[in-house]
């Protein structure tokens, strides 16, 4: 059976895409080329591809549109959730959500990147 190894986003802008990332404490590598990565703590790979490397692979490829993937960063605790929210929106980034108690017990945040992509912060309660 397959494992899931490798989280991929292609990045309009990917400076910008790997600064966000860096804010929710992922020790990303300078960029140096259309594509980097970096392996999380949890083993798994996150990588960014540059749009245009990737319109350069599949010149068929067209951006998708709505709601492209879930990331879901799990924070050290409750006002950790806070602090990098906190963090992520005066590095100029935006905020979908600002921290709440949810009703599941958990403290919860949502951050864009600069993709659009909906960013989910949690922690127990």
């Amino acid at each position: 059976m397959p494992s899931l190894a490798a989280i991929g986003i292609v990045a309009r802008d990917l400076k910008k895409s790997v600064d966000f990332y860096r804010l929710l404490g992922v020790d990303v590598p300078e960029v140096e080329a259309d594509h980097v990565d970096a392996t999380l703590p949890s083993g798994v790979r996150l990588m960014w591809d540059a749009l245009e490397l990737i319109k350069q692979l599949d010149p068929d490829w067209v951006e998708p549109a709505g709601h492209r993937m879930g990331l879901a960063f799990e924070c050290a605790n409750v006002a950790d959730v806070d602090r990098v929210h906190k963090r992520v929106v005066d590095a100029g980034f935006r905020s979908k959500k600002d921290p709440w108690d949810a009703f599941w017990g958990q403290r919860y945040a949502q951050v864009i990147d600069p993709d659009d992509n909906i960013v989910d912060l949690f922690a127990a309660l």
